[in-house]
């Protein structure tokens, strides 16, 4: 297990130039947003515009804080994201629009490269102790409020507001204990 941080994110341009990406963690290391296999990463987004369109890439998008997005995504029905909603999978390449429901959000996104990964995120609200199964062999538990301890096959992690924790084998016995805490938990699978 490795802990990232809240004060190890890059802070780097959007794609398209439109605004400012926060990097949390990029696999492999040292990639770039055109090869890279997967990216976790937050963005602060005070107006609304197109998306940077990335080839070849799958992203589930989550609105941290904020009122919310409009999502105007080709080939699906638009789509309300809030603070409040399910994290929303779309296509990395559909040209996406977004327009601000209220004053500006902040968003948590992940990525995968179709055709060596496929990922689920969901968020989590956790309080006392909670045994979160996960099934697949890599994870990523983004803590958004509150402070979590994870333990894990005899290992513990403390994690605070905007730290990380990426498990590159995951185990039944996953267990999380915290008063009340917001965590994304994200499931990474290598397609075969």
């Amino acid at each position: 297990m490795r802990i990232i941080r809240a004060t190890e994110h890059r802070r780097m341009p959007w794609k398209n130039g439109g605004g400012e990406t926060t990097e949390i963690a990029i696999s492999p290391e040292g990639s770039t947003t055109g090869d890279f296999d997967w990216r976790l990463s937050m963005a602060r987004v005070e107006s609304g515009g197109p998306f940077s369109v990335f080839p070849g890439i799958d992203r589930t998008l989550a609105v941290l804080d904020g009122d919310g997005l409009l999502l105007t995504i080709e080939g699906m029905e638009p789509a309300e994201l809030t603070a409040r909603s399910e994290p929303l999978p779309f296509p990395g390449d559909a040209p996406t629009n977004a327009e601000l429901i209220g004053g500006g959000v902040t968003d948590l996104n992940i990525m995968t490269r179709r055709g060596k990964l496929t990922h689920s995120m969901r968020r989590l609200r956790a309080s006392g102790s909670t045994k979160l199964p996960l099934e697949d062999s890599e994870a990523l538990l983004f803590c958004h409020s509150g402070h979590a301890r994870i333990v894990t096959d005899g290992q513990t992690a403390e994690l605070g507001p905007l730290d990380t924790l990426h498990l590159t084998e995951t185990s039944s016995h996953l267990r999380i204990e915290a008063d009340d805490a917001g965590l994304f938990v994200i499931s990474l699978k290598r397609t075969p």
